[in-house]
């Protein structure tokens, strides 16, 4: 009559330990970027926090501004140097310069090289900051969820207007 106020016994064998297995530690992705190794990484040798980030296409990147800055710090250099030195010659012999340049003409352009490179010099220096602070902000962005409903869309769009007719243009629409 009262069937119902009975219990179902579980059969005591129905859970077993098994000791065979390892037990793993959770690793969550965000915690396998630190983002002061990835700083230190970049500072010790420059693209190495990219690689560390997993940002493969930036590596090419950095070595490509660095080579750049470099290229021309040496071009200015080497032209400092030698209009430097034609201007010596020609101030201290009296001598025309190899280059058939006047004093004044040597002096602007021993000034322009020196500013040039002055000026590539400081632009590398802001390169390698740069790098810095992309490995290390690049690092704690890896630990921002983006939640697959968030949507930024650029879709064409046709307005009326009732003075000037039909527009033609680009609306930017936001999905929350």
């Amino acid at each position: 009559m009262f069937g119902q106020d009975t219990l179902r016994t579980i059969p005591s064998d129905s859970l077993r330990l098994d000791r065979g297995k390892r037990v793993i530690t959770l690793e969550t992705y965000a915690d396998r970027f630190n983002p002061r190794k990835a700083l230190l990484y970049s500072a010790i040798l420059p693209g190495s926090g990219q690689f560390y980030n997993k940002k493969y296409w930036k590596v090419p990147l950095v070595y490509g501004g660095f080579a750049t800055g470099v290229f021309f710090i040496s071009f200015y250099q080497d032209r400092y140097v030698t209009y430097k030195g034609e201007l010596f010659g020609l101030l201290n012999d009296g001598s025309p310069a190899p280059s058939g340049f006047n004093e004044a003409q040597l002096r602007r352009i021993v000034d322009n090289s020196k500013r040039e490179r002055d000026f590539f010099t400081i632009v590398t220096g802001f390169w390698y900051i740069l790098q810095l602070v992309d490995a290390h902000v690049d690092a704690h962005l890896k630990e921002f969820d983006l939640n697959p409903q968030l949507q930024v869309r650029l879709e064409p769009m046709v307005e009326s207007n009732p003075l000037n007719g039909q527009s033609a243009g680009l609306a930017l629409k936001f999905k929350f």
